[in-house]
């Protein structure tokens, strides 16, 4: 259970090759290396008073222990799922069972790309998505969810 006294903890995973980020395609995904992202994200993390936990693999397994590792101390999620985007099954099963919002994140605009990574998987399973912002997709997502974390809850 979340401590009310303590700041949220904000989940961040990061799919498949982001570890090459600065690197790779620069012309797609910018010359941003992941470290500096992530230096971006606690900078405003730190502006928002949330606490991150980062966490990137090459690997859906890993992706999926760091959800069910962390599900019950965090208030939410932001997921690249990068190459997994198409064909995760296991991820997209995953986000369905979390008992807080997840947002899916891409650093570029899917759709102005090839055809196939138009399809996502992970999207029925999200909150929402955020891309083709770039690294901003990231911090668009990070605002959004703390927003979405405040919210006062609904009485049922």
């Amino acid at each position: 259970m979340l401590r009310h006294d303590a700041p949220e903890k904000i989940l961040v995973l990061h799919g498949p090759n982001l570890n090459l980020l600065g690197q790779r395609e620069p012309h797609i995904y910018g010359k941003l290396t992941l470290e500096q992202l992530n230096e971006r994200l606690r900078t405003l993390a730190a502006k928002v008073q949330v606490q991150l936990i980062i966490v990137q693999s090459n690997h859906e397994g890993v992706l999926v222990d760091a959800f069910h590792k962390h599900m019950s101390e965090v208030a939410g999620a932001i997921l690249n799922p990068a190459g997994l985007t198409q064909f995760g099954v296991s991820l997209h099963d995953c986000i369905k069972t979390m008992p807080f919002p997840v947002i899916e994140v891409h650093i570029s605009n899917r759709h102005a790309r090839e055809e196939w990574r138009g399809h996502s998987i992970i999207s029925p399973a999200v909150k929402g998505t955020v891309e083709g912002l770039g690294w901003r997709s990231y911090t668009a997502a990070l605002r959004t969810l703390v927003e979405i974390v405040r919210e006062p809850k609904k009485a049922s």
